[in-house]
């Protein structure tokens, strides 16, 4: 019997396949940088880009599908938990490293279904 899930799981690794190439690309330029809670809890114009667009392409495939993204809610969106199946998604899992990318240049997408 093949899992009902792998679609959603093959539609995620494509995503972050994709957004990873907006964050490539953004390491070529300058990153503009703001904090959240903290002056050590950082966000980028970047990390809002890609949550938006992992969002939006989940939104257009799965309609009925839930959010919690890390910087929506860090910007004062409400999360709903719901019976819906839920995307939490954390657009640069890593953003310091992001952020300092001459020191330690590792980040990556997470999704999580």
């Amino acid at each position: 019997m093949a899992d009902p899930w792998q679609e959603c799981m093959d539609y995620a690794v494509t995503l972050a396949r994709k957004a990873g190439e907006i964050i490539h690309g953004a390491l070529k330029g300058e990153v503009s940088v703001m904090t959240k809670s903290s002056p050590v809890d950082l966000v980028t114009e970047t990390d809002q880009k890609v949550e938006n667009f992992i969002i939006s392409l989940i939104k257009e495939k799965y309609p009925s599908h839930s959010f919690i993204g890390e910087e929506s809610v860090a910007a004062g969106e409400c999360s709903i938990l719901t019976d819906n199946p839920t995307w939490i998604i954390d657009p640069i899992d890593g953003t310091t490293n992001f952020v300092h990318r001459s020191t330690f240049h590792f980040c990556c997408v997470s999704n999580f279904n």
